[in-house]
């Protein structure tokens, strides 16, 4: 699309400076005439490449006043020249008539340019209105179509629009799926496999596009240029495309980021029991996952390991990986309280329930991360 809109522009240049050195407007050698074609022409399009940047309404704004501004200047205009006096010559009311008309065609530009948000565009039964004619479209990447949380979100109700498919992605997805490697096997044919889940989504709009971009060698970048050109959004949970994305000015929903908004609020103090999987990095601690794959870290639990254990959450710490959690023994708290452990259990026992019961290891494993 920017090569196409690049090749248009250069097209209008070359026809004014051509037509400018043919036609000779400008009294001298025609090259003069054509700089003078060429220069009008580079006004224009930076003319145009400003207005590009200005809202509906700034441009319904901007023509109402210029329109306005206009019409009063002739009107004016109009009645100065109408009165016969031998004092005025007929280059003075020329000049008069221009002084009007720019200026006040200038002002009213202004003026109605400034005041064209204020504009409600919804009166008009929607004709003018973007919101109206815009479509909701999302771009599935091909990290997020392996992982397969996002037809998870779709069952539930949270995905709506048109989802757009690019036939780039699925051959992506082919190759992966065609692998030699075992493991880059299983994970094309898991993508193909949420494909046809999505499809087989009654409630779902489910497109394939053959636009391609035969220039973009790279399969990230021909997703943000298509993007652009359907004004979509594009649905991933890569961490690096999520950050061109945004440099690209490209709208992005991160499946990660609606995981990590949706993980229960932990405070310190809470009192929850997990399985206690491995051993930590430091010493005599354990290791633990929530259901959602929050890794939880126990001081001197490595004894508990392959066992349940009663925690109280001592801090929780947020990265832009995930959120961990750090406890420590139930026991070890109440006896730092200066409670016994069977007091403790009775003051608690009737108020206090368990965050999370991770009665086996598969309950408690995270969930891979594609």
């Amino acid at each position: 699309m920017q090569a196409d809109l690049i090749l248009i522009r250069f097209i209008f240049v070359a026809i004014l400076v051509v037509a400018g050195f043919l036609l000779h407007p400008v009294p001298g050698p025609r090259y003069v005439s054509a700089l003078a074609g060429a220069i009008i022409a580079g006004a224009i399009i930076l003319f145009e490449m400003r207005i590009q940047r200005a809202s509906l309404k700034t441009l319904i704004g901007a023509a109402f006043g210029s329109l306005l501004g206009i019409i009063g200047a002739y009107l004016i205009g109009s009645l100065v020249g109408s009165m016969e006096s031998p004092a005025v010559s007929p280059h003075a009311k020329s000049f008069l008539m221009l002084v009007l008309v720019f200026p006040m065609a200038y002002i009213g530009l202004i003026v109605g340019a400034a005041k064209g948000d204020y504009l409600d565009l919804s009166a008009l039964g929607g004709i003018f209105s973007d919101k109206a004619t815009r479509r909701d479209m999302k771009i599935l990447d091909t990290s997020v179509i392996i992982d397969g949380r996002i037809a998870d979100v779709a069952e539930a109700g949270f995905l709506s629009g048109t989802i757009i498919v690019p036939q780039f992605i699925l051959r992506e997805l082919q190759q992966v799926a065609d692998s030699p490697d075992s493991s880059k096997r299983q994970r094309g044919r898991r993508g193909l496999d949420m494909l046809n889940r999505l499809q087989s989504n009654p409630a779902l709009d489910i497109q394939v596009v053959d636009t391609d971009y035969p220039a973009v060698r790279e399969v990230d970048l021909k997703l943000l240029e298509l993007s652009k050109h359907l004004d979509a959004v594009v649905v991933t949970n890569d961490f690096n495309l999520n950050k061109v994305a945004q440099l690209h000015g490209v709208s992005v929903l991160n499946i990660n980021e609606l995981a990590n908004a949706l993980k229960p609020v932990v405070l310190p103090g809470e009192a929850m029991r997990v399985f206690i999987l491995k051993e930590g990095k430091e010493y005599n601690q354990g290791v633990a996952y929530l259901d959602d794959g929050t890794m939880v870290v126990v001081d001197n639990a490595r004894k508990m390991i392959g066992k349940n254990a009663d925690i109280t959450v001592t801090s929780v710490l947020q990265t832009t990986a995930g959120k961990m959690i750090f406890g420590k023994l139930y026991e070890e708290s109440a006896e730092n309280s200066g409670i016994h452990t069977t007091d403790a259990r009775q003051i608690n026992g009737g108020t206090r329930r368990p965050y999370r019961d991770s009665r086996a290891p598969a309950a408690a494993a995270p969930r891979e991360q594609q």
